[in-house]
């Protein structure tokens, strides 16, 4: 909900849009299954790539970096178009470097925090392809989708998360003549937050108005947005599902109001907070976490459907739903337990409305298009998956007390067990480096077929 960019603390941090030679880019394979029924799934030759943000970038002709700490290089990029050409971005050491392992077929570990030879990588994301150079879309309404994870190294104050924006199949490197990297090497990220610390949008850098957030970020005149629909976004004491929406249905850059920063998060092109269900926020205490009903010392699936009108592939998307499968046995999602919001246990635009009265929130998710808006953009997705801690808010809106300066009493405020200081990243990532996160066993296809119940 409140997403921003994990970071390299070593001096060769970020993107360029050219592409480098001094390292090949060798995406990690993590392979599919596509489902018509229970027990009739086919293998998909799926990879993962790493998101261009994570990359070195240096000049063209040499090894000088076009960004260090959070400025740039004003030589190489005295504007943003310039920049694009003179920079390029190299290929990844997946394991060495950030972290990111393939422990067995199909299964992908993502480390928080990776020391190596130039310093410490603080988390990471991926992006699956469909081939070397596209991502892989899905078209989500009438289907499913589950994977397998382990949340149990995952403490207060980090997220895990796995999730699906509307980027571009290719990165961009159609449609913007800048960006010559592409898809191939994790280019064109976006989501509903219209994150500014990208550091190259269209094909440009975004240098403009640039200013440095810490030590190793910052932020441009410039963001990036589009849908996203959060699958999963969760550690080891609390999770939520959420859809966002946007006024737009593709990738948009945008600046000034139309980001929503600050004061003008309701001005937004996007909908940053979402219509999340939190089982801990709607009053179920005992459903998510260490013991709970869903027992996160140990793995688990997730189920995820999505549920049109009509029933086909093409009609309104009408209902989200969230089932567990643990041990061999299928966990129906908790029931809401707050006053205002009649007892169910998925989101509908029903739910988002009477959530959004009862706590007192604003309903911009309805106002930007609702259940009907996020089915469209669920036709042409990508898949995110990720571990981070929030240099924001600390991930209190996931797992603690938020606003911190709210009475935790009233409805809505307490998002989970966790303490507001676990997730100050300082603290995180000197306390838990060795926290990871794994994914696996992905599964899409017609609703009932991915999953079994012993």
């Amino acid at each position: 909900m409140y997403r921003s960019a994990a970071f390299l603390t070593f001096a060769s941090l970020v993107l360029g849009q050219q592409v480098g030679t001094y390292t090949a880019e060798r995406h990690p394979s993590m392979p599919i299954q596509v489902c018509t029924a229970p027990g009739q799934c086919t293998r998909e030759s799926t990879e993962v790539v790493l998101d261009a943000n994570w990359r070195w970038t240096h000049i063209t002709n040499g090894y000088t970096n076009c960004y260090t700490g959070n400025e740039w290089n004003a030589t190489a990029c005295p504007d943003g178009a310039t920049c694009a050409k003179n920079c390029a971005v190299d290929g990844a050491d997946y394991s060495g470097t950030y972290g990111i392992t393939t422990p067995s077929s199909g299964a992908l570990r993502l480390q928080f925090v990776k020391k190596n030879d130039n310093g410490q990588n603080v988390g990471s994301r991926v992006y699956l392809m469909a081939s070397s150079d596209k991502y892989k879309l899905f078209n989500l309404l009438n289907k499913e989708f589950t994977f397998d994870v382990d949340v149990s190294k995952l403490p207060c104050g980090l997220n895990g998360a796995v999730y699906f924006s509307e980027m571009l199949e290719d990165g961009g490197l159609k449609s913007f003549s800048g960006n010559k990297a592409g898809a191939k090497y994790g280019t064109g990220y976006c989501d509903s937050q219209c994150p500014q610390d990208i550091k190259f949008i269209n094909g440009e850098a975004n240098v403009e108005g640039w200013g440095g957030a810490d030590g190793n970020s910052g932020t441009g005149k410039y963001g990036i947005c589009c849908a996203e629909m959060d699958i999963w976004e969760a550690n080891s004491d609390a999770t939520a599902y959420t859809p966002h929406v946007c006024s737009v249905n593709e990738q948009t850059r945008c600046e000034g109001v139309d980001c929503g920063a600050g004061s003008d998060r309701y001005n937004s092109i996007c909908d940053k907070d979402g219509c999340d269900f939190n089982s801990y926020r709607l009053g179920n205490r005992e459903f998510y976490g260490p013991g709970k009903t869903v027992d996160t010392t140990r793995p688990f699936t997730i189920v995820t459907q999505f549920v049109t009108d009509d029933g086909t592939d093409s009609g309104n998307l009408k209902s989200i739903h969230r089932y567990y499968v643990q041990d061999g046995n299928v966990i129906p999602n908790s029931v809401t337990e707050v006053a205002g919001v009649d007892q169910t246990n998925f989101i509908s635009e029903g739910f988002c409305e009477q959530q959004k009265s009862a706590f007192g929130d604003n309903n911009y998710f309805g106002q930007l298009g609702g259940m009907k808006a996020m089915g469209e953009s669920l036709k042409k997705m990508v898949l995110v998956l990720s571990i981070w801690d929030d240099h924001a808010v600390n991930m209190n809106w996931l797992d603690s007390i938020f606003p911190n300066d709210a009475d935790p009493e009233q409805p809505g405020v307490a998002r989970g067990r966790c303490d507001p200081a676990d997730g100050v990243p300082a603290t995180i990532e000197a306390a838990h480096p060795d926290a990871y996160v794994i994914y696996s066993n992905i599964k899409f296809g017609a609703i009932n077929s991915t999953f079994t119940a012993n």
